[in-house]
């Protein structure tokens, strides 16, 4: 690399960042509070610094500068210099180096030592003190780096919301454990995009992975010390550098290959994102990057002691969204993973808190406003999970048009009405035709509910049926983190067992589960490795198991059951894409008649019987008849009944248009295909089954 000369330039304030013209790098960050800003240069292992430099001008709070001779791969950091006054919400210390907010690439990690934090961490006046050591030898490094990559005639996949099935997985989790990809390569992009995940994909018919964070994050010091790791990554420490433990070649264009080759797949990429907070946690926390430059702008600060943070995240910090700079530094990130990594969409971690006005959380936010119009970002897929801990935190169905989000009350429901519980029969009819009572307002369409029985966030599908109570020893916090009520059962026994009725009970809820959520109107989303039978012992809150609790098990997904379990799956989403009255693009109301006598949607007993209104407010009354009907691209009107009997003894229901020849489609009380009705109407119905039955006029 050519030495860069040792004087700089103006430049430019704009774009932010490092960016390399050819001939040098222009240097660009934001603070709106500093003084001077440092600009520090770093030898190839990112060791010894080799050049430390004043940025020459500040435009509209931007400190920048230009270096000629400076080329892409240059390590490099900044020094804040301005008042440490915590009282003020001001926390310069010039002696911590800076990771910048815009580095496209990291080198190195967070080496813990106490030289991070901006104060002498254990006196008795915590962060009113000041800290001289240098963190720079701790402290990972920002490279200059360039994005261009040759994406050929890559296409996104455009798949409408209607035929969305979404795969939520771990970039490291998903991979570690096979055997069919290079072992170096395992845990990375390169397993992800290699041949047998994608065969693997598309054999289960989904149309979207959504991976958890990727963004570069930071290994929590409490659970290093403790032998664990942030397995999950929501502890962002760079918002535009992918983690450089999911490279398996160190090469960012590592992440755009796999990008490339899922969408040659017809598969979409959606991300996980983490703006809410930051890896810095508290005001008692270290000073890597946000809090040195600016930490009055960059974090909401109680307004009558800035001395410390807002909390509304539960993680120490709350992300200052309303900062215009701060607001552009998400945008930039946002537009940076669309045109430069070609992703498909973003799932935002507690989408709530980036909807917070000082009044609180609003759907007219700037943050809302600025992503609906922006010309990359209102194309791409945006899910908010829709709750923080903050003051009205819960606004499931609260999201502007154009969002989906995580429907929490489909999960609880669900799991709630397979269990057997009393009263649930009217939930379930609401959450089985798309949650309109939540999301049927303002032109918002069915598919804004993402329909999930099991996320990353809690039990694996396997362990609502085999755990009652929560198992997160191995947690290191006395079984006391994690969700306390799980909706679950273990039908009999308490984790394994071997008792064969058991097994088989556990075994036929489950595929009823997964038959709910992808025979639901909205979008259904599965949690990977819940078709493989994948099980983490009981722990609902596995963040920190940075092994085989969380990894799939490949070896044992290879048996038998498991893979009749797989290919269930695969049948559903098929039957999903195949009926479009099962993935309806609009509510339906029951108020058309495809033909005449049966409404667009209606509702019976196991008679077939419509259900009167004292009925549905019997909570003993538990069988379910849920009847659609749609015209076909053809012109015929093809009929889908879906038949539920969560209790524990077999019935037989009785179809509302028993005239129409009716075919069987699904039959969870095993996990192949049904069989044609000959019986007049009566379908037997297994305990703990569903039964979808098909007829065509």
């Amino acid at each position: 690399m050519a030495e860069p000369t040792s004087r700089l330039q103006p430049g430019t304030p704009y774009p932010l960042g490092a960016t390399w013209d050819g001939l040098g790098v222009n240097f660009a960050v934001f603070s709106a509070h500093a003084e001077r800003m440092d600009l520090c240069l770093f030898e190839a292992t990112g060791r010894r610094e080799i050049a430390r430099m004043t940025l020459p001008e500040c435009t509209d709070q931007v400190w920048h500068g230009y270096l000629p001779g400076c080329r892409g791969g240059q390590l490099y950091g900044f020094r804040a210099y301005g008042p440490y006054e915590p009282t003020r919400g001001h926390r310069f210390n010039h002696h911590k180096l800076l990771l910048d907010p815009y580095a496209r690439r990291i080198h190195g990690d967070v080496r813990w030592t106490d030289a991070l934090y901006g104060y002498r961490l254990g006196s008795s006046r915590l962060d009113l003190t000041y800290d001289r050591r240098d963190s720079a030898a701790a402290m990972p490094k920002a490279v200059v780096d360039d994005d261009a990559f040759n994406w050929g005639d890559d296409r996104p996949p455009n798949v409408p919301w209607s035929d969305t099935v979404i795969y939520e997985g771990h970039v490291r989790g998903l991979t570690r454990l096979r055997q069919d990809v290079p072992s170096n390569q395992r845990g990375t992009f390169a397993a992800l995009a290699s041949q047998p995940m994608i065969d693997h994909l598309r054999r289960i018919g989904v149309t979207a992975v959504e991976l958890l964070p990727v963004h570069a994050f930071v290994q929590d010091r409490h659970l290093l010390e403790k032998g664990l790791r942030n397995y999950w990554g929501y502890n962002t420490l760079g918002f535009f550098a992918p983690e450089t433990g999911y490279l398996s070649s160190g090469a960012n264009d590592e992440m755009r290959f796999a990008v490339r080759r899922l969408h040659a797949a017809g598969i979409e990429v959606i991300l996980d994102v983490v703006y809410n907070h930051t890896a810095e946690g508290s005001e008692l926390g270290p000073t890597l990057s946000f809090r040195g430059l600016d930490n009055a702008s960059y974090y909401r600060l109680l307004p009558d002691n800035p001395r410390h943070c807002i909390n509304d995240t539960g993680t120490g910090n709350t992300v200052n969204m309303t900062h215009p700079r701060v607001l552009q530094m998400v945008m930039d990130s946002l537009r940076h993973w669309v045109t430069s990594y070609h992703v498909d969409g973003f799932r935002f971690d507690l989408g709530v808190t980036l909807g917070r006005e000082s009044h609180g959380f609003d759907p007219g936010s700037g943050f809302f406003d600025a992503l609906r119009q922006d010309p990359v970002l209102a194309r791409v897929k945006l899910i908010s999970e829709p709750w923080d801990i903050g003051p009205g935190g819960y606004q499931l169905g609260g999201h502007p048009v154009g969002f989906a989000e995580w429907n929490d009350r489909f999960r609880d429901g669900v799991r709630r009405f397979w269990r057997g519980d009393s009263a649930q029969r009217p939930d379930m009819a609401a959450r089985l035709a798309g949650s309109g009572d939540i999301f049927d307002h303002h032109g918002r369409r069915p598919w804004a509910s993402i329909n999930y029985a099991a996320s990353h966030d809690g039990f694996s599908l396997a362990d609502i049926t085999d755990y009652a109570e929560r198992h997160n020893v191995a947690n290191g916090e006395d079984n006391r983190d994690g969700h306390g009520e799980n909706c679950s059962a273990n039908w009999g026994a308490e984790g394994p067992t071997d008792d064969p009725a058991i097994i088989e009970t556990r075994a036929r809820v489950r595929r009823s589960l997964l038959a709910t959520v992808l025979l639901a109107q909205g979008t259904p989303m599965l949690l990977a490795g819940d078709e493989l039978g994948r099980t983490q012992g009981g722990n609902n809150n596995a963040y920190c198991q940075d092994n085989e609790v969380s990894w799939i098990d490949w070896a044992a997904a290879e048996a038998p059951d498991n893979q009749a379990l797989t290919d269930f799956v695969g049948r559903l989403a098929h039957l999903r894409h195949a009926h479009p009255v099962l993935r309806c693009r609009h509510f339906l109301h029951g108020r058309e008649e495809p033909m005449p006598g049966v409404l667009d949607i209606a509702w019976f007993d196991e008679q077939g019987q419509t259900i009167t209104e004292e009925s549905w407010n019997d909570p003993e009354a538990r069988a379910l008849v849920l009847r659609r009907a749609g015209t076909r691209d053809d012109g015929r009107v093809e009929v889908l009944t879906l038949l539920l009997n969560p209790s524990g003894e077999d019935r037989t229901f009785h179809l509302p248009d028993p005239e129409l020849p009716s075919t069987v489609l699904v039959d969870t009380a095993s996990a192949e295909l049904g069989e044609p009705i000959v019986d007049g109407g009566d379908v037997p119905v297994a305990a703990h089954a569903v039964v979808l039955v098909l007829a065509v006029s």
